[in-house]
């Protein structure tokens, strides 16, 4: 079993900052990568942004410049630093962690952004 813990969500106004943080642990396998998705009410769950074990990132176009990924010094530790949030931005966001080519999902952490 895996077990994925997000944490760092919450209440944010436009043009401010939040960090999420998700930490993997359990019977974890070998790491392929890890990423951060978003579902808003109403709409598909959408990749935000994906980090590979090689260091190669992906991003929405929606969020690039704006938000980065990374991973910490605990290999199985994934960050997301959210700068210059919108209203748009406001959903929950879940940790995707891929060990051994088997997707693994936290419970979601809630972003919202408003004034």
């Amino acid at each position: 079993q895996v077990q994925l813990v997000e944490s760092g969500g919450g209440l944010v106004q436009p043009g401010g900052s939040l960090r999420v943080s998700c930490a993997a642990s359990g019977s974890i396998g070998t790491l392929n990568g890890m990423g951060w998705y978003r579902q808003a009410p109403g709409k598909q769950r959408e990749l935000v942004a994906f980090i590979i074990t090689g260091g190669s990132t992906d991003y929405a176009d929606s969020v690039k410049g704006r938000f980065t990924i990374s991973r910490g010094n605990a290999k199985n530790t994934v960050y997301l630093q959210m700068n210059s949030l919108k209203p748009e931005d406001t959903a929950v966001y879940y940790c995707n962690v891929v060990f051994d080519y088997t997707n693994y999902w936290g419970q979601g952490t809630q972003v919202t952004v408003s004034s």
